[in-house]
């Protein structure tokens, strides 16, 4: 008998797997397969965040977490980065032109469009409700991300930023909040 004891970090619990095993060599197999299948089914899809050491030092200095800022990478890359582009660049051809259905595109979410005008409860709402139905087609993420993810995006949004820009920002921020 064969006893196989795993935590899934997801949902916090720990699952016991129970195998009748006769021959020893089959026994050895079956332990090294499962063991590689449950050592990667209760990990989550590892998306890695590369900064070069000055931008590090720049996003340390801004008082943002790493860690928050690989698990914002993350959500970006499954959400966001398809609308807004890789790095927050955009796609091509100018975000301010309405396209043929009368919507405008989805803006870059780098220093060369808007995102950093806005404090963060802003950036929120803009992400939790979605674009007006007159401006763009960005859907409402409120019921589809958890108010974690969407900080961890946001403080992601702000990583992509110069510190010139970050600059103005944090001025937008300071004045929302007096």
């Amino acid at each position: 008998m064969i006893y196989i004891v795993y935590s899934n970090p997801a949902n916090k619990r720990q699952y016991c797997i129970q195998y009748k095993v006769k021959s020893m060599s089959y026994r050895a197999f079956l332990m090294l397969l499962i063991g590689a299948g449950v050592g990667a089914c209760d990990q989550p899809a590892r998306v890695s965040l590369k900064l070069d050491p000055a931008r590090q030092q720049a996003i340390l200095a801004r008082g943002l977490d790493l860690k928050q800022l690989e698990s914002g990478f993350a959500v970006y890359e499954k959400y966001c980065q398809s609308c807004h582009g890789k790095d927050g660049k955009g796609q091509p051809g100018d975000w301010r032109v309405k396209r043929e259905n009368g919507l405008y595109p989805p803006p870059p979410l780098d220093d060369s469009a808007h995102a950093w005008h806005h404090a963060t409860p802003v950036l929120r709402k803009a992400i939790e409700e979605g674009s007006p139905p007159d401006m763009g087609d960005m859907p409402p993420w409120k019921n589809k991300l958890t108010d974690r993810e969407i900080d961890d995006v946001i403080a992601y949004i702000k990583s992509l930023w110069s510190d010139e820009v970050y600059k103005h920002w944090l001025e937008i921020e300071m004045q929302s909040r007096s």
